[in-house]
């Protein structure tokens, strides 16, 4: 299954996620509560994702989990295209966790739980 097709089963189980292009030229910026949580470019091989810090981010440059996902905040890594997928699940599912946490109150409510399987 190609990355795209793993990233979309990942994200539509998520509740309130929408799949957008914000830029054009086929990104796939997948976002809850209208804050992206994971981006996969159309050029650059591989998926951004957040991570709860900078200092979490770093750790997992230097573990050769990811780099540094290139135009985004430092906190963000850049998970290869050809990385594991459960470590591919896991990043996608904190990176949801992280920016939906950062939601108002108000939106949060709107959503439903998260399954946690």
């Amino acid at each position: 299954m190609a990355l795209r097709d793993i990233l979309a089963s990942i994200c539509i189980s998520l509740p309130g996620t929408v799949q957008s292009d914000p830029w054009g030229g086929g990104h796939d910026a997948w976002k809850v509560g209208d804050k992206m949580f994971i981006c996969i470019g159309s050029k650059t091989p591989g998926v951004a994702v957040k991570c709860p810090d900078i200092e979490t981010a770093e750790m997992l440059i230097e573990a050769g989990v990811g780099t540094k996902a290139p135009y985004f905040h430092k906190s963000w890594l850049l998970l290869p295209a050809n990385v594991d997928e459960a470590v591919l699940r896991h990043r996608v599912l904190t990176s949801y966790d992280i920016v939906r946490s950062g939601l108002t109150k108000k939106l949060q409510a709107t959503l439903p739980p998260r399954d946690n399987a």
